[in-house]
């Protein structure tokens, strides 16, 4: 994997930074390195927790929790920088217990191989803090790390659209201040959540979460790797990712309102360390996927082009604007040299190797929303 972008600043609050392949430990390496993390953290002596998502006990290949290759990648790049006080921190959701996610998920092999010690935070004490008046429990071992890497999976949400790096917070309290955040309608618990709790770094696992779910089921492949020093522009950009905006998502606008970061994607600056690679495969297709893919024509296709169609075709299907006789859709670079109104029955293009086609949505790759709303049109 060739990365041809080298940046010699540290990262702002409006970077994103993206990295596409299959090389995920090295992949999160070069990231980091390009992120510039080392001059973020700062002082060698600082306690450093790793925050992955560990939902429940499945397999990252199934699209809801983090593959345990990016926190290998961390874990090398901190050493690299002789960091040492590395913890790795979580909590799965209420009604499965964290030790079985972490065997599940590859964590054990982890945390074995690199003598990296593992935080049950359903096993902490927590202390009682205050935002706005509204008072939440912390585990205390989140309050007590001076550096924070949340490693959220980029997947929807069946209450909440999606979910990234300002949910996957919910992994750091307690169960029954879980129950209650749902009893609370999770948007402005979660936004004052994050006005208490570090958002150091986010790196964001976007190599195939689940179309709908947090606990997984549909995975759609993208294989890319993303980097924010904002989560509120992280979740806004998932959004953007997943076909919703931030108006979808009640927790966005209200962690904006409270000063935890900006949705202003106009004025964010999207760093690509390297170019989409061709999908050789990917994971495999549940119904639900190969039911999205049937309305497609796909030749040659990178990951996260053809990722970002089926999470655009998810949404219509959820309107029920999908039927038999939408139009198939073509994707891929064997579609370059196409020309025409139409061509092998497709009526339409996506990404800007369908350019030829007599309508297409540009993009390289384009966005869910984008091609949401160019799907609209056809209809």
């Amino acid at each position: 994997m060739r990365v041809h972008i080298c940046y010699t600043a540290i990262m702002n609050k409006n970077d994103i930074l993206i990295i596409h392949g299959t090389a995920y430990r090295e992949m999160t390496k070069q990231l980091l390195e390009a992120a510039h993390l080392s001059d973020m953290i700062g002082s060698k002596n600082k306690k450093i927790a790793l925050k992955p998502n560990l939902v429940n006990a499945s397999s990252p290949s199934y699209g809801a929790t983090t593959h345990p290759e990016l926190a290998a990648g961390v874990i090398q790049y901190l050493w690299e920088h002789d960091f040492s006080d590395i913890t790795i921190m979580e909590s799965s959701w209420v009604g499965e217990k964290t030790e079985r996610a972490f065997y599940a998920s590859g964590f054990d092999h982890l945390c074995e191989a690199y003598q990296i010690p593992f935080a049950d935070l359903q096993q902490d004490s927590f202390r009682l803090c205050s935002s706005g008046g509204m008072k939440i429990k912390v585990c205390e071992k989140a309050l007590d790390a001076d550096f924070v890497i949340n490693m959220p999976v980029l997947k929807g949400h069946a209450q909440t659209h999606i979910t990234c790096a300002l949910k996957n917070n919910k992994g750091v309290i307690p169960n029954s201040e879980k129950r209650r955040f749902h009893a609370l309608g999770l948007h402005e618990p979660i936004a004052r959540l994050n006005t208490i709790v570090r958002n150091d770094f986010i790196l964001v696992d976007n190599i195939c979460g689940d179309l709908d779910f947090e606990e997984g089921g549909n995975p759609v492949t993208m294989n890319r790797i993303l980097g924010f020093a904002d989560p509120v522009l992280c979740d806004a950009f998932v959004c953007d990712c997943m076909g919703f905006t931030p108006d979808d998502v009640p927790y966005i606008r209200a962690a904006e309102k409270l000063g935890v970061g900006s949705t202003d994607l106009e004025q964010a600056r999207i760093r690509l360390l390297n170019e989409p690679e061709v999908d050789t495969g990917g994971f495999p297709k549940t119904d639900r996927i190969q039911k999205l893919a049937s309305h497609t024509e796909e030749r040659e296709a990178c990951s996260a082009c053809y990722g970002s169609l089926i999470h655009a075709l998810g949404r219509l299907d959820e309107e029920g604007l999908l039927s038999r006789s939408f139009p198939k859709i073509a994707i891929g670079q064997g579609f370059r040299d196409c020309a025409g109104s139409s061509f092998g029955g497709c009526a339409a293009g996506v990404g800007n190797c369908t350019r030829g086609f007599g309508r297409f949505c540009p993009g390289c790759p384009p966005k869910a929303s984008a091609i949401r709303s160019f799907l609209e049109t056809l209809i």
